[in-house]
Parts: C-alpha cells; structure tokens; sequence
C-alpha cells in the first residue's frame, strides 16, 4: 500500500468518526457557531470520553484550540476541513475570547545565564527518561534518591508549575544535572530549574509531546554536545540542544498519518531506539473507515542526525486485504501489534526489548500483546513471548456499531508496560512483563524468554489490569492495579462515566517467585465527580518507599515492605502556580513519580476517558530540602 493510499484510508477514518460531511474545503464566509454546528459538535458533544466535551474547550486558551486545529490532534480537520480564518473563528466562538498571538507566553522568572552542566552530566542525582536507565526499572538508588523513609512524611508543596490552557499533564519529567525537562499537550517542552522553576528555555514541536525528554551526550558535526530527544504525537522525532533549546535537528519517523511517538525513546550504544505506533485502532470506530493497515515497529535513528539506521517491524508482513466488511469496505490484515511505551535495552547482549499491543484485524499473529528480543546488530527478532494468542480488537469492538470489529475478537490485553531487566545479586536476570490482563510475567533473557513464573493480580480490562508500569528494587515488584470500569459496554455511549468503585490497588510480589507479599487497597472516591479509584500510571521506587498515584487524584507513598501508607497528597485542587498560568490538578495517570535529590516529582491531570481535568507539573520536598 502506498503513502497517498494509506493518507487516504487515515483521513477517511477520522472524517467519518466526527459524522462530517464530504466536502474537503470550507466556505471562507462561515462564522464560528455554523463551524462548530456542522464540523465539531457531532465528536465533541457525543459525551464520548476520549473527546473533550465543549464545556472543557471553552475552558481552554483560544490558542489552545487554534495549534490543536493547525498542527495538533486535530490538524486533519483543521488544515482539510477549515481554512487559517475558520480555526480563530470557531476558537474565539467556543472561548468567548479573541485569539491572541502571545497567548502562550512564559510569564515565570527567567533563570539568569549560569555555566551548565557544572562536571559530569550524571555525576549527580538524576532520573532520565522513562524508566531511569535502560533497564526501565523504575527505580532510584539511595544516593540519587537522597530520601530517607522516615523523611517522606515530611514531604510539602514546594511548587507548581502550570501548562497554560490544558486539561492532560501527561509528560514525565526528567531531571540531569539540576535542570528538569517536561513536554506538554501543547507542544512546548520547557527547561526548567529543578528547584526554583524558573525557566533556562522552550522549544515548541509540532504536536504533542507525551513521553519524556531523554538525554545523553553525542558528536554533533565532530562536536560533543548534550542533546535532549523526544517524540510528539504527529510521528515526528526531535534532537535539541539541551543546554539552549535550538533545534539540531527532526525526522518523520513513519510517513503513515496516524502514526504516533507516544513511548520514550531509548539512547544506547550509539543508537536511538524510537518506538511507533498509532491511533489507527481507535479511529476505525467510524462505520465506514477502512481497517486496518499499520503495523509497529521500532525504529533506530543516528542520534548525531537523526538518519535512520534501521526499522523492525513487529509483524513481518504488509497488510493485504482479506475480505469485505457489513457495508463493503476492503478489510485488511494483519495490522497492529503497535509499540506505545519505552524499549528495554539489554547492554550485555545488545538486545532490545520491546512489549506490542493487539493486533487491530484479522489475522492476528504470534507477536502480538508479545515481548520480543531485537537483536541491536542484527535487527532480527531472536525470540517472542506471546502473553494472548489471537488477540485481534480494536475501538469498533467496544462501541455499539461493531462494523469494524474483527471476528472471533481479542480482549485488548496489550503489554502495554515497558519490560523490565533486573540482575539478582547471584547474577541470574530477571526479565518483567506486566499485561493489561492484569498478569505479570517473569522470562529468563538469557534463555530465549523462557518462562520463570507469573502472577495474575488484577482483573484485566481494556484500560486494566497493568497500563502503565511497575517499578521493582531487586527484591520485590511493586504493580499499581488499574481495572477502570464504565456505567456502559458501549466506549462511545453519550452517558459514558466512570464507575467510582471499581478499580485501584497496588500488590507488592516477590521477586525470585511471583508470591503475594502484600496489598494495599484503593482510595474510595467518595462524593468525589468524574473520579474512579484506578491506578492506571508508573509506579516508582526508592530504598524502603514506593510511589503510585490514582485516578482520583491522590498520590500516595507506601513502606515497601509492609504496604503501610507513609504519606499522601490530594492533587485534585487549584494551585497557585509559580508561572503565573492558572492551574488545576486532576488524575493522575501514564506517567509515575520521578525522585532525585530529596524531591519529588508528579504530573497531575487527565481528562481522558473521562478522568478529573488537570494541567500541572506539581514538586514536594521537605523544607529544609529547599533551603
């Protein structure tokens, strides 16, 4: 299938998923209601609750609405559907406020011009990119930590960050050298001061940024240079200057429209490991798209230019079409089997590991909801482990028109976590897969991922049982419980809500054998609006504490070997921000806590499927830390 074929297969999808009608161009004379009526109020007043209703959109920034129209998540409607003067149109009608060009303007202190780094770029306290270290096992010794157990209950606000206009914090920060690197909804990515907040630089990518900065130190035109990366949700990858924000250079990394870099990249040996995927799943819910033809991949870029080295997809072969659906369409497989979270590398070996989603259609294949070992040399898949066979779903499967949905349908039981490498201390390795079954699985790396044991903890579910992570010191594995659930079986019901009962937990299972040591139960949501107990997001460790937070939107320490909780913090309030933006947190999910240095890091906000609206980057530590 060609690039245009496939552009034309995507821009059918989400054309048809907002029930817009067949002209591609816009009358230049319509004013912003008569836009919103025929091309936005179908999608956005469904009550569908991966789509903001048109209460949260007035709520945002004109601005807000204009980028997401032009180059954002919803540039496809923008650039075909509407015009440059339509998208300020239809923006200042949902807001009541007129566009302005500085919307997005920085009104935090500036730091003043300081030598940086000052030594070793990692001789002191850090956490970088997703997992903490090519291992992703979310984990912080003690002399990065500087946190002691008995100190967390001392934990306080130290500040608050604000990304102007959000409703989604979803970017988890990475902390070198005393500066903190955090992308948003909006596409910024800003350098902040780990401590003060106040602001070294921003860089605006062309989409959302949802995964985390990663840095490392490359030859840049026969210079060493510190170099910051990171993926937006249009498919494009970016390296920056770490030090200045300028650009070094970007690089569509699949020409497929849909295509997203929603996990964090991985910097090893000389590689940049860039996992894909895609929103081609979701956007099939639509009657008459066409299904299914993308598949993922993990891509290897030249970290000095961005060149790509090499690809290995995740199913070998193209989608061909395989038959006809109920109103006609050409269907297609195999597809799917995306990447959405960070790769594992494995340095002894020189393997990467890498966990895949389902597959969107007929006929699955034996690499979906899988690890697989990538050989970094050779490129070649040395092993698979599979954790569900014929899996094949996608989003037409839990709505009430099925058109699309695959027969004999899968669960949706992605391994949607990154693996997670561990080295006892007699050497035997350890590699973690946790599965939105709810299972988690133990393989031995070195024996072609033969299974060691596994444990199912949580019912499982389309967003549970495991979504984002567990975190694990060697000795236990620490595994949040997410299992949302909804008052409906239909994803697209205009009465959808969240069940504030089901949901939530966090299990704590021995490392060597997969044995329960212990549980810790949910926070009850109470009275609480749009709330449920889940904890979909990362979890993250230090010597003797975990950290998990909740989609109520509560972030909670617990001992590590009891489950007693030590501490917990209410991030579903307003904040007073230190950049002057409003602020409000929400749920917390995808990203988990980074701790270095004695403080502690959380993101807080997330209006998907649903979930409390939030838009902030919130820091504790103990005051006398912060003297």
């Amino acid at each position: 299938m060609t690039t245009r074929t496939k552009f034309i297969v995507q821009r059918a999808a989400i054309l048809a998923l907002c029930s817009m009608a067949a002209a591609t161009s816009a009358a230049p004379e319509r004013d912003g209601a008569t836009i919103y009526a025929t091309e936005c109020a179908a999608c956005h007043e469904s009550g569908a609750p991966q789509i903001p209703h048109r209460d949260t959109l007035a709520a945002m920034p004109t601005g807000t609405i204009i980028r997401a129209l032009q180059t954002g998540v919803m540039r496809v409607v923008g650039n075909f559907r509407l015009n440059g003067p339509e998208r300020v149109a239809v923006a200042e009608y949902l807001t009541g406020q007129a566009y302005d060009p500085n919307w997005n303007a920085q009104h935090g202190a500036v730091c003043a011009a300081s030598e940086w780094p000052q030594g070793d770029l990692f001789a002191s306290p850090h956490w970088n990119g997703w997992g903490n270290g090519p291992e992703n096992t979310r984990f912080q010794n003690l002399d990065s930590a500087r946190l002691l157990p008995n100190e967390v209950p001392d934990l306080e606000l130290q500040w608050a960050f604000a990304f102007a206009g959000e409703t989604i914090a979803e970017s988890q920060p990475t902390v070198v050298s005393g500066r903190l690197f955090v992308g948003s909804r909006n596409g910024t990515v800003y350098s902040i001061d780990a401590k003060s907040a106040c602001l070294h630089w921003r860089f605006q990518a062309d989409g959302p940024v949802k995964n985390s900065v990663v840095l490392g130190e490359v030859d840049v035109n026969g210079k060493p240079s510190i170099v910051a990366f990171f993926g937006d949700l249009i498919g494009t990858a970016y390296a920056v200057d770490a030090k200045t924000g300028a650009l070094l250079w970007r690089k569509r990394v699949d020409d497929f429209p849909a295509s997203r870099l929603m996990g964090s990249f991985m910097l090893a040996d000389k590689q940049l490991l860039v996992p894909v995927t895609a929103t081609e799943s979701t956007l099939v819910a639509a009657t008459d798209a066409v299904c299914c033809v993308f598949r993922g991949s993990v891509v290897s870029l030249d970290p000095a230019t961005g060149a790509e080295s090499w690809r290995r997809y995740t199913i070998e072969e193209e989608a061909k079409e395989t038959g006809k659906n109920a109103v006609g369409n050409a269907s297609y497989g195999p597809s799917g089997a995306t990447i959405w979270s960070a790769p594992t590398y494995d340095s002894r070996r020189k393997v990467v590991y890498v966990g895949t989603g389902e597959n969107a259609s007929q006929p699955a294949t034996t690499t979906s909801d899988a690890i697989l070992a990538i050989d970094a040399v050779t490129t070649e898949i040395l092993w698979s482990y599979q954790g569900l066979s014929g899996d094949a779903w996608n989003m037409s499967c839990g709505t009430a028109d099925k058109t699309n949905c695959p027969n004999d349908p899968g669960l949706d039981f992605d391994m949607g976590s990154s693996p997670s490498l561990v080295t006892q201390a007699n050497g035997q390795r350890i590699l973690l897969a946790a599965q939105k079954s709810g299972v988690v699985h133990a393989l031995d790396p070195d024996a072609g991922g033969k299974l060691l044991w596994q444990r199912k903890v949580a019912e499982g579910g389309i967003l549970g049982g495991i979504e984002w992570g567990p975190a694990n010191d060697g000795e236990k594995v620490y595994v949040a419980l997410g299992d949302i659930r909804w008052n409906s079986p239909d994803l697209l019901d205009p009465k959808l809500a969240l069940d504030a009962k089901a949901g939530g937990g966090v299990v704590a299972l021995n490392f060597i054998s997969g044995a329960v040591a212990w549980r810790a139960p949910a926070i009850d949501c109470g009275d609480r609006p749009m709330c449920s107990p889940a904890q979909t997001a990362a979890v993250s460790a230090i010597p003797g504490v975990i950290f998990a937070g909740a989609m109520s939107g509560h972030l909670r320490a617990f001992d590590s070997d009891t489950g007693a909780v030590l501490w917990t913090y209410d991030t579903a309030r307003e904040f007073e921000t230190i950049n002057g933006a409003k602020g409000r947190g929400g749920a917390i999910d995808a990203t988990g806590p980074v701790i270095a240095d004695g403080w502690v890091y959380v993101m807080s906000g997330y209006s998907k499927w649903g979930g409390l609206p939030g838009n902030v980057l919130l820091a504790f530590a103990r005051p006398s830390t912060n003297e």
